[in-house]
């Protein structure tokens, strides 16, 4: 087995718990700190299965480049960033 494979599968396994307890999570809370972290993580998942569409053929990372890099995978990893550290700006700001 190619070990790549074997990366992107346990990758999935362990986002996908990840992203069905922050579902379960986000029924129980409200608070809009809470929400965008729990936003980050599935905006996380959903960039993995992004990229490894990608890395399979299935979607391609298409021509608009920014600084060298496909707008495609910069969104993959910039999103969940960036709800993460709303959640902590909203946290800190609450205090």
């Amino acid at each position: 087995m190619n070990p790549d494979i074997l990366f992107y599968i346990i990758k999935l396994a362990v986002y996908g718990l990840v992203t069905f307890l922050a579902i379960l999570l986000m029924s129980k809370l409200r608070d809009p700190a809470w929400m965008s972290v729990i936003c980050g993580f599935l905006f996380n998942y959903a960039g993995t299965v992004c990229e490894i569409l990608i890395e399979l053929g299935i979607l391609s990372k298409g021509r608009i480049l920014l600084f060298g890099i496909p707008v495609i995978s910069l969104a993959c990893l910039v999103i969940p960033a960036l709800f993460f550290m709303l959640g902590f700006i909203i946290m800190l700001c609450k205090r």
